[in-house]
């Protein structure tokens, strides 16, 4: 499988999944979640993707500290709905990582180790506990939680990118449009992931 080398460059995120070591999935349920099992899932990389990983990196670093993430162990709640936007791609990166899932996810053994309706949608601002952010990532057993946003705007767009998107879509590109555009997108994604990283993400600790 052939991708961008600089996905390798990326740190993985180390999570204690209860429920793999379980039912022996993972010998010492340490899973390792790389960018690449992102986009994978998403079928793409593009800033989305790339902003999802970031928040939920954030996220589990403010949550944690130093000790490992608990798979299965943290809530989060999403502030729009899943078909608005680019919030039900968010969020699938987000149930890749933590493994909380919405309703369809896994009913647990024996009242361990559910996963069903840890991740929910539309929890805007309005009202009283609303998520101004993103989402609310919360940690089930100590009740922290945390709320993240996400701004790439400070990561410049190359002028010729849109206009060749348009062209190739339209069915109109010369030689080597296709190239050079995948070349200037995988490019910002990139600098979004290398370049500036946490720096585009707030974490706003509850309570703190």
């Amino acid at each position: 499988m052939k991708y961008p080398a600089f996905y390798d460059e990326i740190d993985p995120i180390a999570l204690r999944d209860p429920l793999a070591a379980f039912l022996g999935a993972v010998g010492d349920g340490i899973i390792e979640v790389r960018y690449l099992d992102a986009v994978r899932l998403a079928g793409h990389s593009c800033p989305t993707v790339a902003g999802a990983w970031l928040m939920a990196r954030c996220a589990l670093r403010e949550l944690y500290g130093v000790d490992t993430p608990v798979r299965g162990g943290i809530r989060v709640q999403m502030r729009d709905e899943p078909g608005d936007g680019v919030c039900g791609v968010i969020a699938a990166v987000f149930t890749l990582i933590t493994g909380a899932a919405s309703g369809g996810g896994f009913q647990g053994l024996a009242g361990k180790y559910n996963r069903r309706d840890l991740l929910s949608f539309g929890h805007g601002v309005e009202g009283s506990g609303g998520v101004a952010g993103v989402a609310r990532f919360a940690r089930m057993d100590t009740g922290r939680a945390v709320t993240v946003d996400y701004d790439h705007a400070a990561v410049p767009v190359d002028p010729d990118m849109m206009p060749l998107m348009q062209k190739i879509l339209g069915g109109l590109a010369a030689p080597g449009d296709e190239e050079r555009f995948r070349d200037l997108w995988t490019s910002r994604v990139h600098a979004i992931l290398l370049e500036h990283g946490d720096g585009l993400v707030t974490v706003t600790v509850e309570g703190g």
